[in-house]
């Protein structure tokens, strides 16, 4: 009997104990759940201000990639017309320095000719001027002959000073033309 009293007794005590005890454990709960829930709140409050500073940096990145893509395209753009300028320009060039050359190569020619004829021109003088001289003199007429030959005086000697300046390929001096006519006019020689 008293161990049946005891054991009712106890089950009151602790019945007695939960029911004092459970107001203080639902408040500790639920303070508990309120601070996890914060602290869920403020991770996802980080979390998401996390996020939406990645897309701007993403958006700023991705802006100024494209900017700069843009700017090395216009760059790009810019070089090869001016590349392409140049290469005209230097076409150009090179075509001009052929013909100089071209002409270079034609008046060394017409240069060395001219060198030749400078070099020869004393000889041609002299020989020009005893020309002259064997045309100024006539011919010579034998004594009781009346039918010479006097080619050189009735008609145009191959060699006259004028036949030879009339030449496309020759030509005398100012000079010798002038001392061809005072010849002339001091014998009186007409050719």
């Amino acid at each position: 009997m008293r161990v049946h009293e005891n054991s009712s007794a106890h089950t009151f005590l602790a019945l007695s104990i939960m029911s004092l005890s459970s107001p203080h454990i639902y408040a500790a709960v639920h303070r508990r759940v309120a601070e996890l829930e914060q602290r869920l709140e403020a991770a996802e409050n980080t979390v998401r201000e996390q996020a939406e500073s990645l897309i701007r940096k993403d958006e700023q990145l991705r802006a100024a990639t494209q900017e700069i893509t843009e700017a090395k395209d216009k760059e790009m753009y810019y070089l090869h017309e001016k590349l392409c300028k140049s290469e005209e320009t230097i076409q150009r060039f090179q075509n001009m320095v052929k013909e100089r050359d071209g002409m270079i190569g034609q008046l060394q020619h017409r240069c060395q000719l001219l060198d030749n004829i400078c070099k020869s021109r004393p000889l041609l003088d002299s020989m020009l001027s005893h020309m002259a001289e064997a045309e100024r003199l006539g011919p010579v007429i034998r004594i009781g002959d009346p039918t010479a030959n006097t080619s050189l005086t009735d008609g145009e000697s191959n060699c006259s000073p004028n036949r030879i300046s009339n030449h496309k390929d020759f030509s005398l001096s100012e000079d010798d033309m002038d001392d061809q006519e005072l010849d002339e006019i001091r014998f009186g020689t007409t050719v």
